[in-house]
């Protein structure tokens, strides 16, 4: 389904998405030059900031930038597969705050009981990530069985989410966790690679495998490019939609949770405009808003250009608000762009 619940249509034949090798579509030449166009705009933008602040390129800069990368990379991740099937995520942000303070919480709850510290920090994280799922479960259930569009139904979930969270703490942060937490938020692997971003890496590369290698992939382009053709095809779209909503949910969980680990403490305001930058990561890296294409190469460079961008004005010292202005500009040119790219393949067919 679209944003407005109805089937996208297309002259694509996808009968045969079952047993077609790699990706649904056909390549084209501005399918191919997407991730690489991408690639082209993050260095403009990596030299500009390094002309201007040359702070910017300093060690402590990077790091900051590739654990910003970390929370933005994986919601996008999950936001890749929603977006692909035509729909639409606006609750990630939310449900992460939520998963978090759910996450906070059960440890705060099981440290008072006297658990030793390492299984109450995996039964936090495991409570987390199971709220985060059950989320975007009732996200999916409710698109699919309701009726209610994927606009409507996770902007519903994002107010539910957030009420959720600050009930939890009282409108509080939970912050009696314990404290080798931090270790997963700041080990740094090498010297120098922080673990959460070696966890986001490998989310990223199995979101790759199985959106270009597997059947949960190239079914979730078929829906986007044609639910009703899908349907024709044997595929069943509202159990691979729920599927799809699921796993945005826990991929916010997973993110909540890291970020949990990083500031040793949960916030129910933990997550708040995330929902923005997941979506512009994704459609800079070049899925199209509008279903049947999708990049998890392209989500992870649009995820490092949302980084940059707000490392790069914080280094400047330019006030945080103007963080919001630059990604909006970005989102609206990245959709308008997508919107030319279908005109070129439309026109090619």
């Amino acid at each position: 389904m679209n944003l407005k619940g109805q089937p996208i249509k297309t002259s694509e034949a996808v009968s045969n998405v079952s047993n077609t090798p790699g990706r649904v579509r056909a390549a084209t030449i501005a399918d191919r030059v997407g991730p690489f166009w991408t690639l082209g705009v993050l260095v403009l933008i990596i030299a500009i900031f390094g002309v201007v602040t040359p702070n910017f390129l300093s060690q402590g800069a990077w790091i900051a930038t590739t654990v910003a990368t970390t929370q933005i990379l994986i919601l996008a991740l999950g936001q890749t597969f929603v977006i692909a099937t035509g729909g639409i995520d606006l609750s990630v942000g939310a449900v992460l705050g939520m998963s978090g303070m759910v996450g906070g919480l059960t440890m705060a709850t099981l440290m008072a009981a006297g658990l030793p510290s390492g299984a109450t920090i995996a039964i936090g994280f495991a409570a987390g990530i199971a709220a985060g799922t059950a989320a975007g479960v009732i996200n999916g259930l409710v698109i699919t069985k309701m009726k209610v569009t994927p606009l409507i139904t996770t902007l519903g979930m994002l107010g539910i989410a957030t009420g959720v969270g600050y009930l939890i703490g009282g409108g509080q942060q939970i912050a009696t966790i314990p404290s080798d937490i931090t270790t997963i938020g700041f080990t740094n692997l090498f010297g120098w690679i922080p673990l959460p971003v070696l966890v986001a890496a490998v989310l990223a590369v199995i979101a790759w495998y199985y959106l270009t290698k597997t059947r949960f992939g190239r079914r979730a382009l078929a829906i986007g490019s044609s639910a009703e053709s899908a349907k024709r095809a044997g595929i069943n779209t509202d159990a691979h939609l729920i599927r799809i909503y699921a796993l945005a949910g826990g991929l916010a969980g997973v993110a909540g949770m890291l970020l949990v680990a990083r500031l040793s403490a949960a916030s129910p305001t933990a997550g708040d405009g995330s929902e923005l930058h997941s979506i512009a990561a994704v459609v800079i890296g070049g899925t199209s808003l509008f279903g049947g294409r999708a990049s998890i190469a392209g989500t992870v460079i649009g995820a490092v250009i949302i980084a940059v961008l707000q490392t790069g004005l914080v280094v400047a010292a330019v006030d945080p608000f103007w963080q919001y202005v630059a990604i909006g500009v970005v989102l609206i040119v990245a959709v308008w762009a997508d919107q030319q790219r279908s005109k070129l393949l439309a026109r090619k067919r």
